[in-house]
């Protein structure tokens, strides 16, 4: 089985008692998963050709943006609210106080106590979860729809009146370390993930973990995390994405009571150092005798939707043609062709504010050593630079991507966390609409421009992970 680097999302498992969290497979869900990380890139408007989900929105008086897709098949809701706030926006220093401070919002407030949002969210046949990114911090629950008032008024509540002292920090400071060293100190694919963000990032905070560095959890204050909360948590910072069984007209006069009664507060702007030019690659290798199946990767810089829209859209057909599965590129040439390797395949993380990655993983045989797979892996992407990629080959990527556009349709979590993710990163509503047609635009010529922009070893960083006494370390 591929083993793949932890993408940048952890999401909360289980609810509660004791929030933790799991690094989803980046295969979770097929097709799904890469439209997700593709639907909101996308280029300037043009006459639709066809609408994707349908949205409605509207914004409140005090800045909160909001948009509804009506879905009728299910008498159920999913409801999102996104923060345009993520580890990327932490003060030097207080790295993991975003995710420490989403821990934090599933305690008490000053309305309900500490327990009482799991159980309410519980009693109403509902469930609720959450997640911080570098970029978004989102909070979503999914309920009857006649039960949507209720989660409405518990999210605003939590937006403004938590409860935050000593002993709450004291105590989920501990599950949040704990979190830590079950999901990075004790997994070696986690501590090698980290160590090749932080290699790869010289100077952006996308190099440094979300979860945190352990000694600036430790020393994370009461104070720092108030201010943080009381900085960014504000409706016109939020976004509000209900999907299901109901409808802007009905959904509006309860945004307005629920949502708009909450005042807007002054928001700073979103400063990041940004990356200089990179000049040298860069390898990471982690030996560990916990190592059961030895991986390699490497991570390329590449262009997010915000840097650059045309090879964001290129590099999504790229990511389907090179790596996606059993049919392509990577899969055939390193395990079915050469037979060095157990699965193979890249990704591509498009949802980012600024520069983004392009990946590419193999996990390789016994007696199979990294040097190997590093050659093959060189050759293989110097054969696409060097013969193209052939029209066939886009099309039918193309279609796959397309495709999963019908299941996504059925689903009520995915319009929330696409329109989500795209407006909590830059994008709007009529991009992620028009998706299908921008990605019916890209070119043979563009796939392969895009291709030779990214595939610069001097940007990028490989990673090797071996078991103690291998004879290939």
């Amino acid at each position: 089985m591929l083993t793949r680097l932890p993408p940048d999302v952890p999401e909360r498992r289980p609810l509660r008692p004791r929030p933790g969290r799991s690094w989803p497979n980046r295969s979770w869900q097929g097709r799904f998963a890469r439209l997700a990380a593709g639907l909101f890139l996308l280029a300037a408007p043009q006459p639709a050709l066809a609408e994707v989900f349908a949205p409605e929105t509207f914004t409140l008086d005090n800045g909160m943006t909001v948009v509804v897709v009506p879905n009728p098949s299910s008498p159920a809701i999913s409801h999102m609210v996104w923060y345009r706030v993520g580890a990327a926006d932490e003060p030097p220093g207080q790295s993991g106080i975003a995710h420490f401070l989403e821990h934090l919002m599933f305690r008490g407030t000053t309305t309900h106590a500490d327990g009482e949002f799991d159980r309410l969210v519980s009693a109403n046949g509902g469930r609720h979860n959450a997640f911080t990114s570098w970029d978004y911090t989102a909070y979503f629950q999914t309920i009857a729809a006649d039960r949507l008032d209720l989660v409405m008024q518990l999210e605003a509540d939590r937006m403004v009146n938590l409860v935050l002292d000593a002993e709450l920090v004291e105590a989920e400071r501990q599950v949040v370390t704990e979190e830590r060293r079950e999901r990075v100190d004790n997994q070696p694919g986690g501590r090698l993930s980290e160590q090749m963000y932080a290699a790869l990032y010289l100077n952006h905070p996308y190099g440094v973990p979300i979860i945190g560095w352990e000694h600036e959890i430790a020393a994370l204050t009461l104070d720092e995390i108030e201010a943080f909360y009381r900085r960014w948590y504000v409706p016109n910072n939020a976004v509000l994405v209900v999907a299901g069984d109901i409808d802007a007209a009905t959904l509006r006069p309860l945004a307005e009571e629920i949502y708009g009664a909450i005042p807007a507060g002054p928001l700073p702007p979103r400063q990041r150092p940004q990356e200089p030019a990179a000049m040298i690659a860069r390898s990471v290798t982690l030996i560990d005798d916990q190592v059961e199946q030895p991986a390699w990767h490497r991570l390329y810089h590449a262009p997010s939707y915000n840097m650059d829209a045309a090879d964001a859209h290129a590099l999504q057909i790229l990511d389907e043609i090179l790596g996606s599965g059993t049919t392509s590129r990577l899969y055939r040439s390193l395990v079915l062709d050469q037979a060095i390797a157990t699965g193979a395949g890249s990704g591509y993380r498009a949802s980012a504010v600024d520069a983004s990655i392009f990946s590419v993983s193999v996990s390789p045989k016994p007696d199979v050593g990294p040097e190997t797979v590093a050659q093959s892996v060189d050759a293989e992407i110097d054969r696409l630079l060097t013969d193209g990629i052939t029209q066939a080959e886009l099309d039918q990527a193309r279609d796959r991507l397309l495709l999963a556009t019908a299941y996504a349709q059925d689903s009520l979590y995915w319009p929330t966390r696409v329109f989500g993710q795209a407006l909590a990163t830059g994008g709007d509503i009529d991009q992620v609409e028009r998706w299908p047609e921008r990605l019916a635009a890209v070119t043979v010529d563009d796939v392969m421009a895009a291709a030779a922009r990214v595939f610069d070893r001097d940007r990028s960083v490989t990673g090797v992970l071996l078991p103690a006494e291998d004879p290939r370390s």
